[in-house]
């Protein structure tokens, strides 16, 4: 996921933007409101999220924010020291979809992340497709009954097992961190939780009999690498 980050302080943007590569992100850092905003015009590259910090030298953050959601849908994360809830009703109010209170855990922002970029891709998907199965190469996966087939053979999952691979499925070749994973099938916490997702991957791939499928990246999680057509 390209990812701008809208930080004046360089030194926050370097190891910040260090954290997030390692997830899996591609990070533009934008200095000031006026480079972010010119990052943001419709010729290009697209973000899938935008962190935007209030305390900018050229503009208020407030404002940033306002322009940003006349000329783009794309998710806003308000990430600031301003801690009172006035500061974050008036943020939500002009558009943020999110708003994130300085100092922060690494995680609960790379969860608030994902949940902006789910939410507001969820719409597009229900109302632009009316796919119910996912091919992958061999590999059927049929969502209304939870049937996975091979090569036209159904392969016996466990239920666990299809949410996982049915998770990965919804976007081949993107990398789900192995915390994002746990929250969404398990519905738990990754504490103690690490070794369930290591065993359910090594069954899914023994199941399918395609190792390749499914790629370990290491020290971020895994992804479904759709097989050569």
């Amino acid at each position: 996921m390209r990812l701008l980050l809208v930080e004046d302080d360089n030194h926050v943007a370097a190891a910040l933007s260090a954290v997030l590569a390692r997830h899996g992100f591609h990070v533009t850092h934008a200095r000031n409101g006026e480079e972010a905003l010119q990052a943001l015009v419709p010729e290009g590259p697209g973000f899938g999220v935008v962190l935007l910090d209030l305390g900018l030298p050229d503009q208020d953050g407030y404002e940033v924010c306002s322009k940003i959601r006349k000329r783009t849908a794309t998710p806003v994360i308000m990430v600031t020291a301003r801690s009172d809830v006035r500061s974050r009703i008036h943020g939500l109010n002009l558009g943020a979809d999110d708003y994130v209170v300085k100092p922060y855990d690494t995680g609960e922002l790379l969860a608030r992340i994902h949940a902006v970029s789910r939410r507001r891709a969820a719409p597009e998907e229900n109302t632009g497709s009316t796919e119910t199965s996912v091919r992958l190469g061999t590999v059927r996966i049929e969502l209304p009954t939870r049937q996975v087939t091979v090569d036209g053979s159904v392969v016996q999952l466990t239920r666990k097992e299809f949410d996982l691979l049915a998770l990965l499925a919804q976007r081949p070749g993107v990398v789900f961190r192995r915390e994002q994973i746990i929250s969404e099938v398990w519905r738990t916490s990754w504490e103690g939780t690490g070794r369930t997702l290591e065993v359910h991957v090594a069954s899914l791939r023994a199941k399918l009999r395609m190792p390749a499928l499914i790629e370990t990246v290491r020290g971020v999680g895994y992804r479904l690498v759709a097989p050569a057509a």
